[in-house]
């Protein structure tokens, strides 16, 4: 059992076992060294972008008032000294440095890990009191920032209000969290993050989807994939007096060929591999600009590797590989290294096989990865 430094020493079983989904957690000087941190002016920059998800929160005289991005430069000129937030969503698809920051919490299961977001606020900024049903880390990157925290079962929020904020938010725990602090939140644990001085949060969350989300996208599915036999048919329908009602043979019938549809492990596993690789509707792969010829590719990749896109995410289940939402047909002999490719999101030249070649020239048309040093 490895420690790792993230928790604070802690390993992953140790975390595993006693925090998560469980109980709140305070680590101080998780990560201090972040690189370029992601301030205001970068995400400004990047809520202004059509293919970035962001928003802007401020509240004002007793008033929530919430605008989603894309927005104009000028936009930001305009805003107070105090009391707002702007907030970006999966700025790891936009800045490598911070994408690998979202892969070292890789002690949760990729199919479970979300994105990371990023929100900046001067003294005052907040969101308000709320709860997530997720589980989140809050990793403090320059200033200072208040939390409270409650593990209340009040959930109410505040009625016509355009975000969802705690109507009667009752703080248990308070900490003042520092450049490289960071948080833990399991999911429904009410907090309440303000700024003390200018500086960011690095959300990293997890994907938590509904069970009406997952029974919905499964009966989508299903649709493309359960091929039936037969047609209605009724040889000895008789007359009734009310043509209008739906007959109980009709409903009995019809109930009969629905039972018909089955799925077993199989079905559900692969169901997942689509699903969760899926990309968010905001999110597409740029061909290459200037596209190398499979000759070129092949050398290239032989001599410094390959590395996935930022956006791409690959998962696996026994022996079936989805990429992006659609599945990697790929040589039983190839499997090991295609499953090392997932996990380790990128390929050395030493692991490439002349097999893999063709699918892997595919994805990088396709703009899923690319052979290093071509640059993201």
């Amino acid at each position: 059992m490895k420690p790792i430094d993230l928790l604070g020493g802690m390993t992953a079983e140790t975390f595993l076992r006693d925090y998560w989904h469980k109980q709140p957690l305070l680590i101080r000087g998780a990560l201090k060294e972040v690189g370029a941190p992601a301030d205001f002016a970068v995400l400004s920059e990047l809520a202004c972008h059509e293919d970035v998800e962001s928003r802007l929160i401020e509240y004002r005289n007793g008033q929530w008032k919430l605008e989603r991005g894309p927005f104009r430069p000028s936009r930001f000129k305009r805003l107070p000294a105090s009391d707002w937030t702007i907030l970006v969503q999966n700025v790891n698809h936009h800045l490598p440095h911070l994408a690998e920051i979202l892969w070292r919490f890789d002690f949760i299961p990729y199919a479970r890990l979300d994105d990371l977001m990023i929100s900046y606020a001067p003294p005052g900024g907040t969101v308000g009191p709320h709860f997530d049903s997720y589980d989140v880390f809050l990793l403090q990157v320059g200033g200072r920032k208040r939390w409270q925290i409650s593990t209340q079962q009040d959930e109410r929020f505040i009625e016509d209000a355009p975000i969802k904020v705690l109507q009667d938010f009752r703080p248990e725990q308070e900490f003042i969290l520092e450049h490289g602090d960071m948080l833990y939140l399991p999911p429904k644990c009410a907090h309440h993050g303000v700024a003390l001085e200018p500086g960011m949060t690095y959300s990293i969350g997890f994907r938590a989807p509904t069970a009406q989300e997952l029974a919905t996208e499964f009966l989508v599915y299903l649709q493309d994939r359960v091929c039936m036999d037969g047609r209605y048919a009724d040889p000895d329908l008789r007359s009734q007096p009310d043509p209008a009602r739906i007959s109980s043979e009709m409903v009995q019938q019809v109930g009969r060929m629905l039972s018909e549809i089955r799925w077993d492990e199989h079905t559900v596993a692969d169901f997942l591999g689509h699903y969760l690789t899926e990309p968010k509707p905001h999110v597409f792969y740029d061909a290459p600009e200037e596209e190398l010829d499979e000759d070129a590719f092949t050398e290239m990749s032989l001599a410094n590797g390959i590395e996935l896109d930022l956006k791409s995410q690959i998962l696996y289940c026994n022996d079936m590989l989805y990429c992006n939402g659609s599945v990697l047909e790929c040589e039983q002999a190839d499997l090991s290294a295609w499953q090392h490719f997932a996990n380790a999101r990128c390929l050395e030249a030493g692991q490439i096989k002349d097999t893999m070649l063709p699918m892997l020239y595919e994805g990088y048309l396709a703009g899923w990865w690319y052979p290093l040093p071509l640059a993201r």
